[in-house]
Order: structure tokens, then C-alpha cells, then sequence
């Protein structure tokens, strides 16, 4: 390869790395929010950005059904945890006996959701927040994932 060639390849290389870590960087800065956690038996509500779904929600743009669940709260949320900890780069950052707050990181660039779940022992239902900590659209990430929870948990 001439040298033309390596320095054309290095130029291409470096500029398409730039992406990458601003992306990477914006993580980095990113904190947990302090709305996380339960207030008057609810889940914070989302933020007016798509890049959030939850079951308490009203409107169709962020709404998403709680989780229904048979058996005792104490086996949900044992089956709850089994699956969020089956996740790859995903960390049960609180838990007790009716909530878990897990942080879900992506890989390329290291983005955390933040995933809340409240067991209502009463309705036997399950209720979840799914935010992005950072950014306006998660390409319905959040979304996705918490239907493929839904998923696993219905079929275990």
C-alpha cells in the first residue's frame, strides 16, 4: 500500500472514529436522574421526548400495558429479576420488595435506560418505566425492550 493509500485510510479511520466518541463522550457525562423511584405509589412520568414508555403514561406515544401476573408478587418479582439480570450490560441497581430500578447500557456507545418496575400486589399487575438518560428519540429502543420483557416473562 502507498503511503497516499495508509494516509487516505488513517484520514477515513479518524474521521469516522469522531462519531463515536462524541457519542461515547455524551454518556459519560450523563447522570442518573433524581426522579427515579416511587412517589405516591407511581412511577415518574415521562418526559415529553419519544424516547420513554411506561404503563402509567396516558397518551399512546409513551403508554404501554402493565404486565399481568399470576402466583404472589414475591414470584414475579423473582421472575422479574431472573430476566432483567439475563440481559447483557444491564445492572439491578435497586431493589426490594415490590420495585427494581436496573440501568440497561447500549454497547457501541454506552447510552443508559433507566428501567423501573412496581409490583401491584392488589391488581396483580406490573408497572414499568423505560427512559433514556439522554437524547430526544431512542429509535424505539425502550419500547422494544420492555415488549421483549413482556415476552420472557409471560413465557417462563
Amino acid at each position: 500500500m502507498s503511503r497516499k493509500s495508509k494516509a487516505i485510510v488513517i484520514g477515513a479511520l479518524a474521521v469516522l472514529s469522531l462519531p463515536v466518541a462524541f457519542f461515547s463522550s455524551l454518556s459519560f457525562f450523563s447522570r442518573k436522574p433524581d426522579n427515579l423511584g416511587v412517589a405516591n405509589g407511581r412511577l415518574a412520568d415521562c418526559p415529553a421526548s419519544p424516547n420513554c414508555v411506561s404503563t402509567q403514561a396516558t397518551d399512546p406515544v409513551h403508554h404501554m400495558d402493565p404486565i399481568s401476573f399470576n402466583g404472589s408478587p414475591e414470584e414475579a418479582l423473582n421472575r422479574l429479576k431472573a430476566i432483567v439480570a439475563g440481559w447483557s450490560r444491564t445492572k439491578i441497581v435497586t431493589s426490594d420488595d415490590c420495585y427494581i430500578h436496573a440501568e440497561f447500557t447500549s454497547m457501541l456507545f454506552r447510552f443508559v435506560d433507566d428501567v423501573e418496575f412496581l409490583i401491584d400486589p392488589d391488581a396483580k399487575q406490573i408497572h414499568f418505566r423505560s427512559a433514556s438518560r439522554i437524547g430526544k428519540s431512542d429509535l424505539g429502543v425502550n419500547r422494544q425492550r420492555m415488549t421483549e420483557i413482556r415476552r420472557q416473562f409471560e413465557t417462563r
